[in-house]
């Protein structure tokens, strides 16, 4: 069905687009430029941008796979992402740009002490790099299930060069070339998930497609039933924490919005971005519900994992058209949230690990390039070790490990915003490990414990808590002598 050259060639064409992208914004390489673009970024074009990072392949492929299973209701975790938006810009936003910070996490170093801010920086690496060589992972696979196993070429190669070339568009250009780059990959994105849905449109000789999802099995939008696993009021509260955590405590996408040249243009920013992800999840769970109607209509088997679904029609009965356009939608979703990751991560250990705002300009250049280049390789290693993981729902597993691996972070913040309390920083990182190991253990026995009861996305919100009980735990009455900050949201 496909040449391996063309396909070969539309990829790497692709990469020499970014390619030319980097080296268009990075001809005066500067540590400021790699962090933070300088503060000079336009807030429009960070907002559209956000949206390739924000999304990932596993929006692209598990949200329309979902809706075999949960319909419409992801939608609900979608609408809570609204409140935890609102919140990352009038409250966190604010502090951010009043510290006048590079990496967030030295918010915990000047609010509790040293080991508390390193605690809260290591528990921002380990989820991002979970997150994104979950992301990455997912669409290797498809293109090695659907293309490259085809071609002989194996799965540690795939890893290695995808991994080479998302490292040699960013390691000079950091958040500078992101912020164009993005915008290209999220314009590629929406192209092939809105050309995808148009012509399956034309092949089911739909002509109005809010009535036919409408009637369609897929197309419960709400649940009122506090049994059903995805209840409205959890599922809300849960997405408006996971936006609170994911985004207003996450290194990677905080970087751009710190890159905006005020905190107003930052806001306008954060605002925009939430009201267009409405829209595109949306359009990738229409998506989902127009491909099991055409499963259906062409009698096809369904595929064992929902993952699959989307990649099986795209390669072998859409044509060629939506494949090659799903194949570039794929790349252009990943790499982006990808890319994202990994200047993040390096910006947060250089930064809150290596000190490197204190060096020199050359030594932070080359301080710089070892750790992204260490970072990359950390990816492609995790990459690797997913291989034997059992798909499913990749986004069930994403979610998941964001409830374990962000609760720390969500605690953290919320008792040093919302307490003046000082606590013994020593005894941070042991509170900080002991809550997720009970949030596990609590998500593993709930059905015996609970009566029934099953956690899902809250776990998350479990997890902060059980941080949060732990600091005050280990926490004192504020004292006239305290220099912590006494009354977080009034200064």
């Amino acid at each position: 069905m496909f040449s391996p050259p063309l396909i070969l060639a539309l990829i790497f064409g692709y990469f020499l687009i970014l390619l030319l992208i980097a080296a268009l914004t990075s001809r005066q390489p500067h540590s400021q430029n790699f962090f933070l673009a300088n503060r000079q970024a336009p807030w429009y074009l960070v907002a559209f941008g956000m949206i390739g990072a924000s999304l990932s392949g596993i929006t692209f492929i598990s949200i329309p796979g979902a809706v075999l299973t949960t319909q419409f209701t992801y939608f609900q975790l979608v609408l809570g992402y609204l409140l935890g938006y609102f919140i990352i810009a009038t409250l966190l936003l604010p502090l951010y740009y009043r510290l006048n910070l590079i990496s967030i996490y030295t918010y915990l170093e000047q609010r509790f002490g040293t080991w508390s801010y390193k605690t809260g920086a290591l528990s921002f690496i380990i989820a991002r790099l979970t997150n994104a060589a979950f992301q990455l992972f997912l669409a290797i696979n498809v293109l090695q299930l659907g293309l490259f196993d085809h071609w002989g070429i194996p799965l540690w190669t795939t890893t290695l060069v995808s991994i080479l070339l998302i490292w040699t568009y960013t390691r000079k250009g950091g958040t500078k070339t992101l912020i164009w780059s993005d915008v290209l990959q999220t314009t590629f994105m929406l192209l092939a998930a809105g050309l995808t849905l148009w012509i399956i449109m034309q092949q089911l000789h739909i002509t109005n497609l809010f009535t036919t999802i409408t009637q369609s099995p897929h197309s419960q939008l709400f649940s009122w039933d506090p049994n059903h696993p995805h209840y409205f009021f959890k599922d809300f509260l849960a997405g408006a924490f996971i936006a609170i955590a994911m985004t207003g405590l996450d290194q990677n996408m905080m970087q751009k919005n710190l890159s905006c040249r005020t905190l107003p243009e930052a806001q306008k920013n954060i605002l925009l971005f939430c009201i267009i992800l409405v829209l595109v999840n949306l359009l990738f769970l229409s998506l989902g519900s127009l491909l099991y109607l055409y499963a259906e209509a062409q009698q096809l088997p369904l595929p064992p994992k929902t993952d699959q679904l989307y990649p099986l029609l795209a390669f072998q009965h859409l044509g060629p058209t939506v494949a090659l356009i799903f194949i570039i939608g794929l790349i252009a979703a990943t790499y982006s949230s990808v890319d994202s990751a990994l200047t993040a991560l390096t910006t947060s250990f250089c930064v809150d690990f290596l000190n490197i705002t204190q060096k020199p300009e050359l030594q932070k250049q080359h301080l710089i390039h070892i750790t992204h280049f260490g970072i990359a390789l950390l990816l492609a290693l995790l990459i690797l070790s997913f291989s034997t993981l059992e798909q499913g729902n990749t986004l069930n597993y994403l979610l998941k490990a964001v409830g374990f691996t962000y609760g720390p972070l969500l605690g953290l913040y919320t008792f040093g915003l919302f307490t003046a309390r000082p606590v013994q920083d020593k005894l941070v990182p042991f509170i900080c490990l002991l809550a997720p190991t009970l949030s596990f253990i609590l998500h593993e026995n709930s059905i015996t414990w609970l009566n029934g009861y099953r956690f899902g996305f809250e776990i998350l919100i479990l997890n902060g808590a059980l941080t949060f009980l732990g600091l005050w735990l280990i926490s004192q009455r504020p004292t006239p002598c305290f220099s912590g900050n006494q009354n977080p949201l009034s200064s």
